[in-house]
C-alpha cells in the first residue's frame, strides 16, 4: 500500500507560523527605526550646526520629530482597522524616504520649515512603524517576552549605529543631501524587505487573537497600574538620557574639544556601538550575576562617564567617557525588560506600544529641552541632563522593586 499524503496543518495553525514568521520579519522595524530617529544629532554637524550657537533651533528640530510622532498616534489606530501589517510597514517605509528626500532637497540657508515639514513627516513614520510592528510581534512576545524586547532595543541600536558609521564615513566624501539620500535609501529598501516578506492580508488588528483585541480603555487601565506608570517613568527618563546624550555629542565634542565634524560623528558611533554591544553582554550576564549589583555598576558607569564628558578636554577623555556612559546605558534597559516580562505576563501590543511611546517621548523632550539648557548655560550643560537623569533611573528602580514586593505579599 502506498504511503498516505501527510495531513495538511490546520488553518489556525498556518495562520500562527504565518504571523509568527511575519512577527519576526517586522522587527527589522525597529532597525530603520532607529535610523529615524537618531540621524537628526549626526546630521546637524553638515548642515553646519556645530559653527553655530543657535541652540534653540536646534532644541525645536528634536520637538518637530516628537511633533510628527504625536500627530501620528490616531492614524495609527485608524489604519491598523483598516490595513495589513505589511501594507503599513511598507506605506511607513515610504514616508520616512519621503521625509529624508525633503529635508535633502531644503538644508540650511533654505527655509527653515522645509526642514520642520521634513522632520515631522519622519516621526509620522516612525509612529506608524513602531505602533504596527508591536502588534505584529505579538506571537513571537509570547514565546520569549524580555528576549524579543531586548532583541527590539539591540535592531534599534544597530540601526543608529549603522546611520552613524555612513553619516562619519561620508562626511568629507558627500554634501548634506546626498547623505540624507543615502538614508533615505535605507527606508526604500526596508520597504522592499517587508514587500518581499510574507504576512496576513487581514487588517493589523484582525491578526491578534480575540482575548489581546481589548478596548483603548481596558489598555488605558492597565497603564494606570503603579508597576506600569514607573515602568513607564523609568523608560522614559532612561530614553531621554540616551536621546540627549546622542542627540548633542557631536556639537558638544566639536564646540568644547576643537575636534573635526567628523571625528565627533566616529565617537558618536562608539557610543551606539558600547549601546548595542552592552545590551547584548548584559542579556547574557543576567542569568548569572546579581540584579542589583549589575544595576550599581551600570549606573555607576554611566554617571562617572556623564561627569568625565563634562569636563574632559582631550579627545581620548572624550572616548573612555563615552565608553562608561554606554557601557553604563547599555545594562539599565535589559533589567528593565526582564521585569517587564516577569510582571505583565500577558502581551498586548497598546499597552506597550503606549509604555514605549511615552518612553520615546523622553528621547524628544530631553534634547529638545537641551538647547534651552544649553542657550542658557552654555554647552558643556549638555550632560547635566543624562547626568540628572540617571539619578532619575536609580531612584525608580529602587522604588519598583519596593512596589514589586508590596505587590507580592499581598
Amino acid at each position: 500500500m502506498s504511503p498516505q499524503p501527510a495531513p495538511t496543518p490546520s488553518r489556525a495553525v498556518e495562520l500562527e507560523i504565518l504571523t509568527t514568521s511575519a512577527g519576526r520579519r517586522s522587527l527589522s522595524g525597529f532597525f530603520l527605526c532607529g535610523v529615524l530617529l537618531s540621524f537628526l544629532g549626526m546630521i546637524l554637524p553638515a548642515w553646519g550646526y556645530h559653527l553655530l550657537s543657535q541652540f534653540k533651533l536646534v532644541g525645536f528640530y528634536f520637538l518637530a520629530l516628537g511633533a510628527g510622532q504625536l500627530l501620528a498616534g490616531r492614524t495609527s489606530r485608524h489604519l491598523l482597522s483598516r490595513l495589513s501589517v505589511q501594507s503599513i510597514l511598507i506605506l511607513s517605509s515610504l514616508i520616512a524616504a519621503t521625509g529624508l528626500i525633503i529635508l535633502g532637497l531644503y538644508p540650511p540657508p533654505s527655509p527653515i520649515w522645509w526642514r520642520i515639514g521634513g522632520l515631522a513627516t519622519i516621526g509620522v513614520a516612525a509612529n506608524l512603524l513602531v505602533t504596527t510592528v508591536f502588534h505584529a510581534i505579538t506571537p513571537v512576545y509570547r514565546q520569549d517576552a524580555a528576549g524579543t524586547l531586548n532583541l527590539a532595543a539591540m535592531l534599534y541600536g544597530a540601526g543608529s549605529l549603522f546611520c552613524s558609521l555612513l553619516v562619519a564615513a561620508t562626511y568629507y566624501v558627500y554634501t548634506p543631501g546626498s547623505i540624507l539620500y543615502w538614508i533615505a535609501f535605507i527606508a526604500i529598501l526596508l520597504g522592499v524587505y517587508f514587500r518581499r516578506g510574507k504576512f496576513p492580508k487581514t487588517p493589523a488588528v484582525e491578526t491578534l487573537p480575540p482575548e489581546e483585541r481589548r478596548s483603548l480603555k481596558s489598555v488605558a487601565r492597565d497603564f494606570q497600574s503603579p508597576g506600569a506608570v514607573l515602568f513607564g517613568l523609568l523608560l522614559f527618563f532612561q530614553f531621554g538620557n540616551e536621546g540627549a546624550l546622542a542627540g548633542w555629542l557631536p556639537l558638544l565634542l566639536v564646540q568644547r574639544l576643537g575636534v573635526s565634524p567628523s571625528t565627533a560623528l566616529w565617537i558618536l558611533a562608539e557610543y551606539w556601538f558600547f549601546l548595542v554591544i552592552g545590551r547584548g553582554v548584559a542579556q547574557a550576564l543576567l542569568p548569572r550575576v546579581s540584579h542589583p549589583r549589575l544595576l550599581l555598576v551600570s549606573l555607576i558607569s554611566a554617571s562617572v562617564g556623564c561627569m568625565i564628558l563634562a569636563t574632559t578636554v582631550s579627545v581620548f577623555g572624550a572616548v573612555m567617557a563615552v565608553f562608561f556612559v554606554g557601557s553604563g546605558f547599555a545594562m539599565i534597559y535589559p533589567l528593565v525588560t526582564e521585569k517587564i516580562g516577569n510582571r505583565f505576563h500577558y502581551y498586548h501590543p497598546g499597552f506597550y506600544n503606549g509604555i514605549f511611546s511615552f518612553a520615546n517621548a523622553g528621547a524628544i523632550l530631553a534634547p529638545f529641552s537641551v538647547g534651552y539648557l544649553t542657550d542658557w548655560l552654555g554647552i558643556s550643560a549638555v550632560m547635566l541632563l543624562p547626568l540628572l537623569g540617571t539619578l532619575t533611573v536609580f531612584l525608580l528602580l529602587a522604588l519598583i522593586s519596593l512596589e514589586s514586593r508590596l505587590t507580592s505579599t499581598k
